[in-house]
């Protein structure tokens, strides 16, 4: 049975099951033998306390395989004739915590065993069957992920200055982008961080500082801010569009609350809840149904926005009908540019919830889904920004403006130079007429006087 998408976590899980092996680090040069056996005694521990605690409070009288410990896994009580199945563990770098291991319990209520050293045995061939070409996988989803969050800051960075530095461009429309941009900027920063500090590094993993477990909570948080950013400009389009008699009456501290201000309390709920109940090293494990608490709300905040964008374009349409035809195209543009992104900022996750079964389709689905998620700092700038008419107005007119004046610079400069050349001629001129005719009073009909006259006049055309 699929599991349903925990939006950015079932992303980031199948990189973080295999991450470790996957990414060059110095840390891994290091043998991980002390933190896999503390692991593997832990799980042994937790095993037998299991064991001893179930076997007073029930008697099974029918044929089943008894609960047992087989060095790696514990396994519960398992009818007679039936496949117990589980996902493998996480101790070998090698292991793909994805994948499934099978232990056979036969007909006659035993665990099956191996023909050729007649012990029991446990199927663990499939954690190891694919890593190669997972560890690939992996590889490339990181490099993509870390080249999409580049690129992001870079772009996003160029739109924000150009929205601080022209001043004409500031409203209450561009405010709300440059929060926007900024929630991106700051969650592409800390992911970075995350991924090659955090996720990457098995010996800051295991000793659990506090500082890893910060890192989370503030990635987390940032990501939250983006998403209620954007719902924020769908908050923002639809009162101008729908409720457009509170249009101009819009106070933009309600709108810092939602953005920077409410992502603050599922994360805080999330981290006394995790601290309590599922306290992982550096919360890191997606193996909890404590992420809810986060992506509970993001949900919510998609769905909303779903719903203001259809109802923008249900009243846009009603518009066209009754007003005029330039009055509508400024709407639709401000709707085209939302409707545009609308895949770049998740609602995919809620158009297409769950993630497909099978190698292939797995393998697509992750890289369609982490180039919508790690390119949309890119995106948005290239359609809030870029893209946006008024931008490339200004930018046309201040383009424009340079030229003139770097045009009238260079003229300038160039009439100096023809002056300094012509006034240096007619000196050479007047040497050679009062060398050569110097008892002439007139050359061609004009004396000399009148040839620098002419000369100077000429010097004016420049």
């Amino acid at each position: 049975m699929n599991k349903p998408n925990l939006l950015c976590t079932s992303l980031v899980k199948p990189l973080l099951n295999i991450f470790v092996s996957a990414v060059p680090s110095e840390s891994t040069e290091a043998s991980p033998l002390g933190v896999t056996r503390n692991k593997i005694m832990t799980a042994q521990y937790e095993c037998y306390q299991k064991i001893l605690h179930k076997s007073k409070d029930n008697k099974v009288v029918d044929h089943h395989c008894n609960r047992t410990w087989d060095g790696w896994l514990c396994w519960d009580d398992s009818p007679a004739g039936k496949t117990a199945i589980q996902h493998c563990p996480d101790y070998f770098q090698d292991f793909d915590p994805s994948e499934k291991v099978e232990k056979v319990c036969d007909s006659n209520g035993q665990w099956f065993r191996h023909p050729e050293t007649n012990r029991t045995w446990t199927n663990y061939t499939l954690c190891n069957n694919k890593t190669h070409e997972k560890v690939k996988t992996a590889l490339n989803l990181y490099y993509l992920t870390i080249i999409g969050h580049g690129l992001s800051i870079a772009s996003l960075l160029i739109s924000l200055s150009i929205f601080f530095y022209f001043r004409s461009l500031s409203c209450q429309r561009i405010t709300l982008h440059k929060n926007l941009f900024f929630s991106f900027v700051c969650n592409s920063i800390i992911t970075i961080i995350w991924l090659t500090a955090v996720a990457n590094n098995q010996q800051l993993v295991a000793r659990n500082p506090l500082s890893c477990k910060v890192s989370q909570f503030i990635h987390l948080y940032l990501m939250g801010c983006n998403y209620f950013w954007m719902l924020c400009e769908g908050i923002y389009l639809h009162t101008l569009i729908v409720v457009a008699v509170f249009a101009e009456k819009q106070h933009l501290i309600w709108y810092y609350l939602l953005g920077w201000g409410f992502p603050l309390i599922p994360v805080c709920i999330h981290a006394v809840a995790r601290s309590l109940y599922y306290n992982d090293n550096c919360w890191i494990s997606s193996d909890t149904h404590l992420l809810y608490i986060i992506h509970g709300p993001i949900c919510a905040a998609l769905l909303v926005n779903l719903f203001f964008l259809l109802n923008i374009v249900r009243v846009l349409i009603t518009k066209l009908k009754v007003t005029h035809q330039a009055e509508s195209n400024l709407y639709m543009k401000a709707v085209r540019a939302t409707l545009i992104l609308v895949p770049l900022l998740g609602i995919q996750f809620v158009l297409v919830p769950w993630r497909p079964e099978g190698r292939l389709a797995e393998e697509i689905y992750d890289y369609a889904m982490h180039i919508s998620m790690h390119y949309q700092g890119l995106l948005v700038a290239t359609i809030f920004c870029f893209f946006n008419g008024e931008v490339q107005a200004i930018l046309k007119r201040h383009w424009n403006q340079y030229k003139i004046q770097f045009g009238h610079s260079f003229s300038h400069s160039d009439a100096l130079r023809s002056a300094s050349y012509t006034a240096s001629s007619i000196t050479e001129v007047q040497g050679s007429i009062y060398n050569h005719e110097c008892n002439s009073e007139h050359l061609n009909g004009k004396s000399c006087h009148d040839i620098e006259t002419v000369a100077l006049k000429s010097e004016n055309i420049y």
